[in-house]
C-alpha cells in the first residue's frame, strides 16, 4: 500500500494555524503529517490541532517553553511511541519523535541549528553522530523513515549561495561531513532519487524576503534506509506553500 507522508517545519503550530493551516490539513489529508517547530505545548493547542479528526496526534515539547518541539498526526495508530534519541543530554529540545509501526519506523526530528556559538556546533554533530547510532540500530528490524529539519544543505546545489556560507553554520564542511556519512552508511536522500537540478530549496530568509527571489536553501529532508529505496514512489518540494520560513516536503512509499 502507498503512503504518503508529508514534513513541514511550521515555524510556530499556533501562528501557521492563522494562516490557513487547518484547511490545508484537511486538504493534503496525507498519512502522516510530522511537523518540527511547533513552539507549543498540547494544552496551548486549538482542540482541532490537539486531536484532528481522523489522527492520533502525539507531540514532544522542548523544557524551554515557546522552543523547538515537535508533532506527528498519523492515521494509523503507531506501536510504540519514543521521544528519545537514544541519549538524555539530546533529549530536553523537544526534537524527536520514533513511532513504531507494524512494518516500518517513522522518525520526526529537528535537528539542532549550529548557531550561537562552537557550544552548539558541538551539540549538532553529537546530535547527529547519536542520530545515526539509532537509524542503524532500527534499520536491522524494519524499513526506517525519516524526515526533518536536518539544518544543514548537503552540497552546493542545495543552496543558492554557497560559496558566500562556506564559514557559515548550515554549510560548514564538518556538517556536511556528517550527511556524507548518513548516506554512506544506510540512508538515502529521497528527494535526489528523482531530482538533481538545482533551484530546489526548502527554506528562505525572512528578514531578506529570500523567497521573492529564490534564494535559498534544502535543509528539510525524507530519508529511508538504503534497501527500501525501491519502495519510493515520489518525492517532491511543495514551494508554493505558505505559513512558515520552511515550506512542506512529501515522499509516498509503498510500506
Amino acid at each position: 500500500m502507498i503512503k504518503r507522508f508529508i514534513s513541514w517545519n511550521v515555524n510556530g503550530l499556533r501562528a501557521v494555524e492563522k494562516k490557513g493551516f487547518s484547511a490545508w490539513f484537511k486538504k493534503e489529508s496525507p498519512d502522516i503529517l510530522a511537523l518540527q517547530e511547533t513552539k507549543s505545548s498540547p494544552d496551548q493547542l486549538s482542540g482541532e490541532l490537539r486531536s484532528p479528526a481522523g489522527y492520533f496526534a502525539c507531540f514532544s515539547v522542548a523544557g524551554k517553553k515557546g522552543y523547538s518541539g515537535v508533532a506527528v498526526y498519523s492515521k494509523e495508530k503507531p506501536l510504540n511511541v519514543s521521544e528519545s534519541i537514544g541519549d538524555k543530554s539530546l533529549d530536553g529540545e523537544g526534537r524527536t519523535l520514533v513511532l513504531e509501526f507494524e512494518k516500518f519506523y517513522f522518525l520526526n526530528i529537528y535537528y539542532p541549528n549550529g548557531g550561537q556559538g562552537p557550544h552548539r556546533i558541538d551539540y549538532k554533530l553529537r546530535f547527529y553522530s547519536q542520530f545515526l547510532k539509532l537509524a542503524k540500530e532500527l534499520m536491522k528490524k524494519k524499513t526506517v523513515v525519516v524526515c526533518g529539519d536536518v539544518n544543514t544543505a548537503h552540497q552546493a546545489i542545495d543552496l543558492a549561495r554557497p560559496k558566500e556560507n562556506e564559514k557559515n553554520t548550515g554549510f560548514l564542511p564538518e556538517e556536511r561531513a556528517w550527511l556524507d556519512k548518513f548516506f554512506a552508511e544506510g540512508l538515502t536522500d529521497t528527494f535526489r532519487m528523482f531530482n538533481r537540478d538545482g533551484g530546489n530549496y526548502t527554506w528562505w530568509d525572512y528578514k531578506t524576503k529570500a523567497r521573492d527571489r529564490n534564494v535559498g536553501w534544502r535543509i528539510d529532508y525524507f530519508m529511508v534506509d538504503t534497501p527500501s529505496e525501491k519502495k519510493v514512489k515520489k518525492s517532491y518540494i511543495m514551494p508554493d506553500v505558505q505559513g512558515s520560513d520552511h515550506c512542506p516536503i512529501v515522499v509516498e512509499i509503498n510500506v
